[in-house]
């Protein structure tokens, strides 16, 4: 590690002012104190001393949130499994059962692995992309004002996926973190300042925008395929199939 923090060190003084990376300090920064201990602490007297500072703090709530992301992924892969089975279906006939039908991991749902990795197909993508976004947003209000990239959106990043369904279309996933970030952090001025939830805030504006349309369309959609290829099952044909009456 040695060698990683010496290369740090001689490329530090091109992002401070007046160097020809200057308006990328706040990247720099970020990757270097997410590494490493900031290298400026309180020394007075009136200050308690201590190695944590929000970054640290930051890290804690997400290695905290790491066993709620594998029960959601178990749980998810447990429905679905649990649903194959009753409904005798042999692989989801999507990209997802492509990937277990190679790996030959199954859908069996008294298998915790199986239910983790199946889970983890429909979590994974969602997760990338709210982070990928999120932290595109992030990134661009650190550089334009020239300040630091908060490790608070790590846990928005994982907060969020954790509140939406698994089958949500990854462009809904983008919208929704980019409200969040943006009119539910940003626009006040950034961590410490906001009132707002940034994850609770993309997920109050998902359930408001998209409430109805997508899910029901979507749901109409797999029933026919389901209709087609398991006519056994007794379903009525999807002539039949309404949509839900909106309330």
């Amino acid at each position: 590690m040695k060698v990683l923090r010496d290369l740090l060190d001689q490329a530090e003084p091109l992002f401070h002012k007046g160097g020809r990376l200057e308006k990328l300090y706040a990247l720099y920064e970020a990757a270097d104190t997410f590494l490493y201990t900031p290298g400026r602490v309180t020394d007075g007297p009136t200050h308690v001393r201590d190695g944590i500072d929000l970054k640290r703090t930051m890290v804690t709530v997400v290695a905290a949130l790491v066993p709620c992301i594998f029960m959601a992924m178990w749980n998810t892969g447990y429905q679905i499994n649990l649903a194959m089975q009753q409904m005798e279906a042999a692989t989801t006939g999507e990209w997802r059962g492509i990937i277990i039908d190679i790996l030959g991991i199954g859908y069996n749902p008294h298998n915790p692995l199986a239910n983790i990795f199946h889970g983890f197909l429909y979590f994974f993508p969602v997760f990338l992309v709210c982070n990928m976004v999120g932290g595109l947003w992030e990134g661009l209000f650190a550089l334009v004002r020239k300040h630091e990239i908060n490790e608070g959106f790590l846990v928005t990043g994982m907060l969020f996926p954790l509140t939406l369904p698994p089958t949500i279309p990854l462009w809904q996933v983008a919208i929704g973190i980019s409200f969040g970030v943006v009119l539910g952090k940003e626009v006040f001025g950034g961590t410490g300042k906001n009132f707002l939830n940034p994850a609770l805030t993309g997920r109050a504006f998902l359930y408001f925008a998209y409430p109805r349309r997508d899910h029901r369309r979507r749901g109409l959609g797999r029933g026919r395929r389901l209709y087609a290829r398991y006519p056994a099952w007794g379903l009525l044909p999807p002539t039949a199939w309404q949509p839900l009456p909106a309330r």
